[in-house]
């Protein structure tokens, strides 16, 4: 059985309308169920948007069966996540969960299908990541302790590890001495992240679901090649700011899961991220963004 797939909508329907258009392109869309969580809005500023976007919903065709939960009030990106993703998991076992201001390849699907498939009883791997950075020398696929939220997918005994208590999550991180870690060697402020998430500086779900699996010791499988670009960086969304750094082309050809031999990071890939972390999170390269 297929995975279903998740997309989580707020108050941005042209975003939403490319997002799904997307999906559509690819091959498994029409044998797969669709699970659309659309936040309320806030207030009469995004009243409008807000209703934009379920009509737009409401008339998607195209998948085996698209379910609309539409909340009367808005809840926020991060409970809408959370609710969200238990509700579909707990009841398929699997899920594939996507934002709405991503575009997917039209090998997206077959990917994250057959990595769902192929590592079900892997219990020391607990995500699968559809986007990835321009990096060179990467392989197809590769397994990294570390999870990112744009076109993710899981399964439920890996949900179940979730912990949304930021504050538990960063006591254990410090108590182990694994920050350093944490931050690909200190090379990216993961954990200044989830500090923020405990003040309330942010709301994210992502950076508690990436401690709570980094914690538990288990590992992602990552695509090499990006299936997944990310188009929200335009000021429009609610974590998203302006920044071209993550910046991505499309990959359209299918990617070889295989590659994947043994259960354990890829040493040469978590290598490269640091290489990049540290390039996009060095002083000079904060300075000239802020300029830019």
């Amino acid at each position: 059985m297929l995975a279903p797939i998740i997309l989580f909508t707020y108050n941005r329907p042209a975003h939403t309308r490319q997002t799904l258009e997307a999906l559509l392109n690819n091959k498994l869309c029409a044998e797969s169920e669709l699970f659309i969580f659309s936040d309320g809005y806030k207030n009469d500023s995004d009243k409008n948007d807000v209703l934009e976007v379920r009509e737009i919903i409401r008339s998607i065709d195209g998948f085996k069966h698209v379910h609309l939960f539409e909340n009367e009030k808005n809840i926020g990106l991060a409970q809408n996540v959370i609710n969200g993703v238990s509700q579909v998991v707990n009841e398929y076992g699997k899920v594939i969960v996507l934002e709405d201001d991503l575009l997917t390849s039209p090998y997206f699907l077959i990917f994250m299908n057959e990595a769902l498939e192929k590592f079900a009883n892997e219990e020391q791997i607990g995500h699968i990541q559809g986007y990835c950075f321009s990096l060179p020398n990467l392989p197809d696929a590769f397994l990294i302790k570390w999870t990112g939220s744009w076109g993710w997918a899981t399964w439920k005994r890996a949900w179940q590890k979730f912990n949304p208590d930021g504050q538990q999550l960063l006591n254990e991180l410090k108590q182990r001495k694994l920050t350093k870690t944490f931050d690909f060697n200190g090379n990216y402020p993961f954990t200044r992240m989830l500090q923020r998430q405990i003040n309330g500086e942010n709301n994210s779900w992502a950076i508690r679901w990436n401690a709570s699996l980094f914690l538990n010791d288990m590992l992602s499988v990552n695509a090499g090649k990006s299936l997944v670009k990310n188009i929200g960086f335009d000021g429009s969304g609610i974590h998203s700011g302006k920044e071209d750094i993550w910046a991505t082309k499309l990959y359209d050809e299918k990617l070889n899961i295989d590659v994947i031999s043994e259960i354990c990071e890829n040493e040469n890939a978590r290598k490269t991220f640091e290489g990049y972390y540290g390039k996009v999170n060095g002083f000079w390269t904060k300075v000239r963004r802020r300029l830019s």
